[in-house]
């Protein structure tokens, strides 16, 4: 794929200079020196010699192929030097230049330029504006960093050049090391999905590791880092937050989703490991790296500390995993190791007493039970602890079976190196809440990695119905679905929908009535007004002629006076539904990763407590059930705390039916289906408010 780009068998460098602390001849410095065995060739119209080799005044004089050119003179000049390379037919360019579209229009129009002459020629282009490529492998140093890492397991990429250098420099330090580090600049050409292919399929790479700002194609970037995923873990912290895109103002859904909720729901899709700071970063990558991923979610905590005992128990039930309880023979094992003074629980706290083998022996116990997926060791400062003994004693039991980590609780008297430890394949931290945060991106990635092969269910459906509509609604720019409308749509893709329909009078509002039957509900149809409730447009619970009547001509009066200038279309007069939990559905379409599905409960859940999570469509049925169980009200769904459960299985369907209209419609920017009633098991859920917006048909050119 880039095999000229990491492997390349030749390297010229235009721009090489005689002059230290200048780019090009930092590159050639770091490309003699890392040990690249195969030619290096300066270039520089002024000839001459450096580093006791000779310097080619133009690349068309050197008479061998050449693999890889980095360019490394100012940013006007550069497209000249590509052409070179072009003619050279070389496999790949470096430009480690800035001054291109970061730099304001000028920029603009030379990187466009440059992107033109890489094309064209059939060149891959890294950058511009980037560090360069680092391959350990063989010895590869094409980039202005310092220095080439130690050789090791984190494939790296990051968009800022800076930032790649300080990833380098801490694998080194927690002694993981680096297979290939990459800097992708301005992604003119070369961006994060090309990467992330490279490495997902290259040997030496155990954990891919990523800083991103921006993702240039966001269905290209879910596809790769998915297959990626499946190979090795992939840990990526993404900088700064994007607006979702344009929604209509009364989008309930629109303003659930927030600015950063579609890179959350990608990187939830495709398996990635997120982490929200640079720390966190390689606190989860360590752990990947060095420990097997846990089968589940059990944690067994071996400390010698009553205090750090109930610190981690917290720190691991808060991040949603679970510390469990001993099981007799467990705890019967464990006492027969233990010192008298141990409390047998878990947390196994062992005591002041704590000596390294005890610390040994229950970890080969632990190691050893069923009931037990990962172990914690957490270390507080005692009289008696010996930390660095305690460290060889863990080393020496470790198990490839479940993963241990440990943390090791005061300053440089109680921690040992923590090169000592990565070098020993034990993940360390400093305090019980970032242990805790890897096991939990470990466990998470476990269940991603053993989730069910996806299966997307495809629903029988009245498809044209929908396109008619929407056609309809396009070619005469009436672009906001108001809920008589939104529910033919949704009628067409399968959900239960009431009998109702619209009149302008209070006499034919009542024949309507007694024909579905009371009691019914009536709602102002206006496309000025998105919060009927507000205005007194809505009236439920109406059990005769005479109170549709009554209902009818107060709604009609409350509208007139506080919105004299709404465009009425009619009441709309609808069966009332049966009672059950309300539930918010829908979905807004985000500009880079397309539909993405929301779900929450309504009323304070979703208005006050922000209780709702979303999931990029297309979804299978184990993903819809995922969603609902990652809302904190999920009791509630199951019927506890006094509610009855509800059907989980038809909200599942309820949102793949949504799932199969947005990918069917990319012409649906967003949705919302507010509220759907959910009964009892086996009764079919009801749409009670809707509304949608479409896209503009495209302009003439």
């Amino acid at each position: 794929m880039l095999e000229r780009l990491f492997s390349p068998k030749s390297i010229a460098v235009i721009g090489a200079s005689r002059t230290e602390g200048k780019v090009g001849y930092a590159t050639m410095s770091n490309l003699l020196e890392s040990g690249f065995a195969g030619p290096i060739i300066p270039v520089n119209p002024a000839g001459g010699e450096l580093f006791n080799l000779p310097v080619y005044t133009k690349l068309a004089d050197y008479p061998d192929p050449i693999d890889l050119v980095v360019v490394a003179v100012p940013a006007e000049q550069v497209p000249a030097a590509a052409e070179e390379a072009v003619r050279k037919k070389a496999g790949a360019i470096i430009v480690v230049a800035a001054g291109f579209r970061e730099a304001g229009r000028q920029g603009r129009l030379i990187e466009d330029e440059l992107i033109e002459i890489c094309r064209k020629g059939g060149v891959r282009l890294l950058g511009p504006n980037c560090l360069g490529v680092i391959n350990t492998a063989i010895n590869l140093n094409a980039s202005f960093s310092k220095r080439i890492p130690q050789a090791g397991q984190l494939g790296i990429f990051s968009q800022s050049g800076a930032l790649c250098t300080a990833m380098m420099d801490i694998a080194d330090e927690r002694e993981l090391g680096v297979s290939k580090a990459v800097s992708i600049g301005n992604k003119a050409d070369i961006t994060e999905v090309d990467i992330l292919e490279a490495l997902a399929h290259d040997e030496e790479t155990r954990v891919i590791v990523g800083y991103l700002e921006d993702i240039s194609d966001g269905d290209k970037f879910v596809k790769a880092a998915e297959k990626a995923s499946t190979r090795k873990p992939v840990v990526i912290l993404k900088a700064g937050i994007t607006v979702a895109g344009n929604r209509a103002a009364a989008s309930h859904t629109g303003v659930q989703a927030g600015k950063d909720t579609a890179y959350g729901a990608a990187f939830k899709r495709a398996g990635i490991c997120r982490a929200d700071s640079f720390e966190a970063l390689f606190d989860y990558a360590t752990a990947l790296a060095l420990q097997p991923t846990p089968k589940g979610d059990r944690v067994l905590i071996i400390t010698n500390a009553g205090g750090s005992a109930t610190m981690s128990a917290d720190a691991v039930e808060k991040a949603g995993m679970s510390v469990p309880l001993l099981t007799p023979d467990l705890e019967e094992q464990l006492r027969q190791h233990l010192p008298p003074s141990a409390f047998i629980d878990n947390p196994v706290d062992i005591s002041a007493a704590a000596e390294p083998r005890h610390y040994a022996a229950a970890i080969d116990i632990a190691v050893a039970h069923p009931d037990i997926d990962s172990i914690l060791i957490v270390l507080a400062p005692q009289y008696m602890t010996e930390p660095a003994a305690t460290v060889r004693a863990i080393v020496a039991h470790l198990d490839e079976t479940i993963p241990v980590i440990a943390s090791f609780l005061g300053g440089s008297d109680i921690m040992p190196s923590r090169k000592e430890l990565a070098a020993a394949g034990l993940p360390f931290y400093d305090s019980p809440e970032r242990a805790v945060g890897a096991l939990k991106a470990m466990h998470e990635y476990g269940v991603w990695k053993h989730r069910p092969a996806r299966h997307v269910v495809r629903f029988p459906v009245n498809r044209r119905r929908v396109e008619r509509i929407i056609t309809r609604r396009q070619h005469t720019n009436r672009l906001r679905l108001g809920e008589v409308k939104s529910k033919d749509i949704l009628k067409a893709y399968g959900f239960q929908i009431l009998p109702g329909r619209v009149t302008t009078s209070a006499e034919e509002a009542v024949e309507i009535a007694r024909f579905i039957g009371f009691p019914v509900a009536l709602k102002v149809i206006s496309p000025s007004i998105v919060h009927k409730s507000d205005l007194g447009g809505v009236r439920l619970n109406l059990g005769s002629a005479q109170e549709v009547v009554d209902a009818f001509d107060l709604m009609m009066l409350r509208i007139n006076k506080h919105a004299p200038n709404a465009i009425i279309g009619g009441i709309y007069v609808e069966k009332m539904a049966e009672k059950g939990l309300e539930v918010i559905i829908g979905m807004t379409r985000d500009p880079q990763f397309g539909p993405m599905l929301m779900f929450g409960l309504g009323g304070i859940f979703v208005e006050v407590m922000k209780d709702v999570t979303f999931h990029l469509a297309p979804i299978t049925e184990d993903e819809a059930i995922q969603m609902l169980k990652s809302t904190r009200s999920y009791e509630l769904l199951q019927g506890k705390r006094g509610v009855k459960e509800v059907d989980l299985h038809a909200i599942a369907v309820a949102l793949q039916r949504i799932s199969q209209l947005t990918t069917d419609f990319p012409q649906i920017l967003d949705l919302d289906i507010n509220p759907l009633i959910v009964g009892e098991i086996g009764n079919e859920p009801v749409v009670v408010d809707a509304r949608m917006t479409f896209a503009a048909l495209p302009e003439e050119q």
